[in-house]
């Protein structure tokens, strides 16, 4: 070997022996700052209750080591900068009793602070937060905080994630707010905030969640000046008077939900230049006129749901062409007199029809494609006829709605679909025998055969739907005994058979079922003494009401000998 060639590769294994060294020391987790461990020991004293065993790691004195769980630290200077505690999302029994310490606030480097579906976790969120100046994801959802949210909070202008949704906070939304210029996300649905809302510009913000609270007043007009949103969801508050014009600036917007406010008058008429649009959501509100015929040009729009409005007038012939992307329609419940299913949504390939309380007529409506239907809601209108070929081809259907109709179809020559977990029928014609339910196998759900013409008795093979939770057959012609292998239904929580011909005693075999929230046995013929335990023993007398000779409690004691 040449010295040359010596040197050269002494001078560079030196640098690489270098690079190592740098490399274990800067791998090596460092020490955590007597400080934040004070805070986050302070955070535990607060917590009486920990079922999620999080806390039990929180022991000696390095916060860093990665012993800690939920706990991160920065590489370099060993201040906490992530405190990350979640309940695990497939365990809802998991939560943690107490409340939050300010001494949380003494983490001074801290980037990220999550404590999140702890349930128990209970209190005013403290002041002291103000001080996390480097904070760029605050989220406290799901718990059980209370008080109103501190103004301070505004102080906090890193800040691109805050959400405080599915607590118990009240009060206004401060206007401290103005000041998160870098704010992405905001978060306050499932709570129960007041006031009106004076909405700031926030240039960044991107989704805006106030659903679920008690706000009022009109929809500031403001919020139009949000060109970056995607999200916007003001759904189920007090909000009154006019949808605002500027919400038709929002072009990156995808979706939108004004749904259960007090919102008047009509829907702009440039909302089809929301070209992005995905989900439009007004229902339940006081909206009038005519469906804007710019609705037909959303090319994005997959989900429209309109219900419960006062909408009126022919549906645009626009729309036979337009929302190409349409899969869920719900047009249910307004001031249309349609007459008969538009061709529009008969022939397309729909996912979910609702087209409730439209003043619908004629025989049910034939669709072109029908493998693709999974809800049917064509309840309160006037279909006659009967139902043989409806359900043909609709492979798919999980729910199906023909309730207060004046269909006549005898029930057990009806073939369901094999994935049908809801089925209501009340209120039309049906007649014929329940014998076709016990072919279903376990899907169904809920079941409403009321206000119908059925008779025969019901089947012991019920208990074949073993996830059933609830069942009215009420005003029929039901007769026979109840057979005691309905109580082999552990799910059922509803169980109506009042006003029918349905002799013998109540099976003990009920008194098995523990989720049973309500019965009605009322005007039967059913006799003997009512099973002694709960839940049957505990319902009211009226339940039991107009039978032969039932007793025993909650009715009169019976008689022996």
């Amino acid at each position: 070997m040449s010295f040359s060639s010596w040197v050269f590769k002494i001078l560079t294994i030196l640098p690489l022996l270098h690079l190592s060294f740098l490399s274990q020391a800067q791998t090596t987790p460092p020490i955590c700052s007597n400080l934040d461990r004070v805070a986050l020991i302070g955070f535990k004293a607060r917590i009486f209750k920990d079922t999620t065993d999080i806390l039990s790691s929180w022991t000696g004195k390095d916060c860093c080591s990665g012993g800690w769980e939920g706990i991160q630290c920065d590489a370099v200077t060993g201040r906490v900068n992530v405190v990350l505690l979640q309940r695990p999302p497939d365990n809802t029994a998991l939560y943690m009793k107490g409340s939050l310490s300010p001494t949380l606030g003494n983490l001074k480097f801290l980037k990220v602070l999550v404590i999140s579906g702890m349930k128990k976790l209970s209190g005013a969120i403290p002041s002291s937060f103000s001080g996390l100046t480097h904070l760029t994801q605050l989220v406290l959802e799901d718990n059980s905080l209370t008080g109103t949210i501190p103004p301070s909070l505004g102080q906090l202008r890193s800040l691109q994630t805050l959400s405080l949704s599915g607590n118990y906070l009240t009060g206004p939304i401060p206007q401290t707010f103005r000041n998160f210029y870098n704010l992405l996300q905001l978060n306050l649905a499932r709570n129960s905030l007041s006031g009106t809302l004076q909405f700031p510009n926030l240039p960044k913000l991107e989704y805006l969640d106030l659903s679920y609270n008690m706000l009022s007043g009109s929809i500031p007009t403001t919020l139009g000046q949000q060109s970056n949103m995607t999200f916007l969801d003001l759904s189920n508050n007090r909000f009154s008077g006019q949808i605002p014009d500027s919400l038709c600036n929002l072009k990156n917007l995808l979706d939108l939900s004004l749904s259960n406010n007090l919102l008047t008058g009509q829907v702009p008429g440039r909302i089809g230049q929301l070209k992005s649009l995905s989900t439009l959501s007004l229902s339940f509100n006081r909206l009038v006129g005519k469906i804007p015929d710019s609705v037909s040009e959303l090319q994005k729009l997959w989900q429209l749901n309109l219900s419960r409005n006062g909408f009126s007038g022919p549906l645009s012939d626009a729309f036979s062409k337009g929302v190409p992307s349409l899969l869920s329609i719900d047009l249910s419940y307004n001031k249309f007199n349609l007459g008969s299913v538009p061709k529009w949504i008969t022939s397309r390939q729909l996912s979910d029809v609702n087209l409730a309380g439209c003043n619908l007529k004629g025989f049910l409506p034939i669709f072109t494609k029908p493998d693709s239907l999974t809800s049917i809601d064509l309840s309160d209108n006037y279909f006659t006829g009967g139902v043989s070929g409806f359900f043909q081809k609709m492979s798919s259907l999980q729910k199906l709605k023909l309730s207060n109709n004046q269909l006549r179809a005898n029930l057990s020559e009806m073939v369901l679909p094999n994935g049908l977990s809801v089925l209501d029928l009340h209120s039309n014609r049906f007649f014929g025998s329940l014998k076709f339910l016990g072919s279903k196998g376990g899907f169904l759900e809920y079941v409403d055969l009321s206000n119908n013409q059925i008779s025969g008795n019901i089947p012991s093979t019920i208990s074949n739907l073993g996830n059933l939770k609830r069942f009215d057959i009420s005003r029929n012609h039901v007769t026979g005994t109840i057979p005691p292998s309905l109580g082999n239904l552990s799910k059922l929580g509803w169980l109506d058979i009042s006003s029918n011909l349905i002799g013998g005693k109540i099976p003990t075999t009920l008194l098995v079922i523990k989720q049973l929230g309500h019965v009605n046995f009322r005007a039967n013929k059913l006799c003997g003494e009512i099973p002694q335990g709960r839940p049957l023993n505990v319902f009211p007398s009226a339940a039991y009401a107009h039978n032969l000779c039932l007793c025993g409690k909650p009715l009169s004691p019976c008689k022996h000998g």
